[in-house]
């Protein structure tokens, strides 16, 4: 069982109140409730702060948070947050609709005993707010993190930056949410939340705010399948055409269908390296284009990203 709650707060009765954590919300409800064939994902609970008829309070939000983590058959539990965050040399809070003072709102170490506690096997904590990346940290020690087996944080800033919008969206959510719907997809059409970050740190300069991200797993959970970019049993075949590191795969023109001598056999097995050439599993050797190695007689041959996916084919991991 997988199982989602996501939490969005625009309206604050005591304080300023924001403007894109309601969309973001909904956003990030869009995209992790079903994958991209259409299939169930998550099973998701929306808490959004719209209004003063719309609060999210604060012992709403604990409450949810609890019940997240709680139970025997979650196999994945993600809490995403967007809204308020408070800093306070006590630590980081996530603020509530009716919170006054910032650190009247749920401690993020509350939320950490939570997770740490919870007897679901891959607990991830999400955070579109400011200060965010104080989250997991020690209290005596902040250069330290404390997350037990299974925890993933990714925040949207560091504990001493502001998590910033744009065009009424989080500009962290906007990437998170680009990399579930396939930018940060493996071959096989897997998002995880390690090339989530990868997706979002890279698109962040230096100078603007910086995502943090923590974890303590054996090995990362797909938190979202979309369509890959290669056909499985295309992917698979990438053994059989390279059987050996650094192997070469011999061409000539009966591959290529523009030729005077086009074979079928062959027609078919080049259009599965072209496939493999724009995804950067396989380079024409001495040629500049798939096309000029068959014509000219030439070969192929993996990258180090396609010798990776041959050792996975081969190991029968894929």
């Amino acid at each position: 069982m997988r199982k989602a709650l996501i939490v969005g707060i625009d309206h604050y009765s005591n304080i300023s109140g924001l403007h894109g954590c309601v969309n973001d919300a909904y956003s990030v409800k869009s995209v992790l409730d079903r994958n991209s064939d259409g299939s169930i994902n998550f099973g998701v609970k929306l808490l959004t702060g719209t209004g003063p008829s719309d609060c999210v309070s604060r012992s709403d939000l604990k409450e949810s948070i609890r019940d997240l983590f709680a139970g025997d058959t979650t196999d994945t539990a993600l809490f995403y947050f967007a809204g308020h965050g408070h800093l306070e040399t006590t630590g980081g809070y996530l603020l509530a609709s009716d919170c006054k003072t910032g650190d009247d709102g749920v401690p993020l170490s509350e939320v950490l005993i939570l997770a740490n506690s919870s007897k679901a096997k891959n607990k991830i904590i999400v955070l579109d707010s400011c200060h965010s990346g104080i989250a997991g940290a020690n209290a005596i020690a902040p250069q330290s993190a404390e997350i037990s087996d299974g925890i993933t944080i990714l925040t949207a800033s560091t504990a001493e930056q502001y998590a910033t919008e744009e065009n009424g969206a989080g500009v962290f959510t906007t990437l998170f949410v680009d990399a579930l719907n396939g930018s940060a997809a493996n071959l096989v059409g897997e998002v995880t939340p390690g090339s989530i970050y990868a997706h979002i740190d890279q698109s962040l300069g230096p100078w603007e705010q910086r995502p943090v991200f923590k974890t303590n797993v054996k090995g990362f959970v797909s938190l979202r399948k979309v369509q890959p970019p290669l056909a499985l049993n295309d992917l698979q075949r990438i053994a059989e055409f390279f059987p050996t590191p650094g192997f070469e795969f011999a061409l000539d023109p009966s591959f290529e269908p523009e030729s005077t001598s086009p074979i079928a056999e062959n027609m078919q097995k080049f259009a599965i390296l072209q496939r493999f050439n724009r995804v950067n599993l396989v380079v024409p050797v001495d040629a500049p284009h798939m096309y000029h190695a068959a014509m000219g007689s030439k070969a192929c041959r993996l990258t180090v990203l396609g010798e990776h996916y041959r050792k996975l084919v081969q190991h029968g991991r894929i």
